[in-house]
């Protein structure tokens, strides 16, 4: 990061976690002390001191550009994402390891139930939203996605454009939020298709967090 900044001439004026992960909060220090940027992150997480600590509403300046904190707990208890609603290539949410495209962080510390909601609070978001997660696992997630719905036609069409970007060695994001209800199974538990797919397995039920459940174990084995 530090080598990015010198090339590229840029001032690191902000730091925003989301959450306690050491491959997330791993380089802050450093990063803090050569460049003095301020340190943004979960009320509730064990983070590197000093930070300001931020919860639901609350709101940050970066860049000229203010951010809303949302809570999203599920991948850790007091995971958070930023949601920008006017930036100039339109909103923009950071969202950590709570939703990729075309899926989600594993359930480390959270349940089911609060993962389900957290990803509907996201799924809520304009449309237009850049979805700006923290780790390239798109293809693997659509690997995963088209076992689930062999039959969507969005995502029939997304999977050789990201595989074109990948083997140009070029990231699949930001993803849009839009694309992402097409084409996410996470966001799409409630569809026929994706309870159709899930109907075979012993687990899944009738409730919404049972097959949100259901969904999220079958990824968890998926190879």
């Amino acid at each position: 990061m530090l080598d990015y900044l010198q090339k590229h001439g840029l001032v690191l004026q902000g730091i925003l976690l989301t959450h306690h992960h050491s491959d997330h909060v791993g380089g802050v220090q450093a990063l803090r002390q050569q460049t003095g940027a301020a340190v943004y992150g979960p009320a509730g997480e064990p983070i590197p001191e000093p930070a300001r600590r931020l919860r639901q509403g609350d709101r940050v300046d970066v860049l000229e550009q203010q951010f809303e904190v949302i809570d999203v707990p599920g991948h850790t208890a007091g995971h958070i994402a930023y949601f920008s609603a006017a930036c100039p290539d339109g909103p923009l949410l950071f969202c950590g390891d709570t939703l990729f495209s075309g899926g989600c962080g594993r359930l480390f510390e959270g349940t089911p139930e609060q993962m389900l909601a957290s990803l509907d609070t996201l799924a809520a978001l304009p449309a237009q939203t850049q979805v700006c997660p923290a780790h390239e696992y798109t293809l693997a997630n659509l690997r995963f996605a088209q076992t689930v719905e062999p039959s969507n036609e969005a995502l029939a069409r997304h999977v050789p454009y990201c595989e074109m970007l990948r083997a140009q060695g070029l990231p699949t994001l930001p993803s849009r939020l839009g694309l992402e209800r097409q084409i996410n199974p996470f966001l799409r538990s409630r569809e026929p298709s994706v309870r159709q797919s899930l109907s075979r397995l012993p687990s899944a039920s009738l409730g919404d967090v049972h097959v949100f459940a259901a969904l999220r174990e079958w990824k968890n084995n998926f190879q």
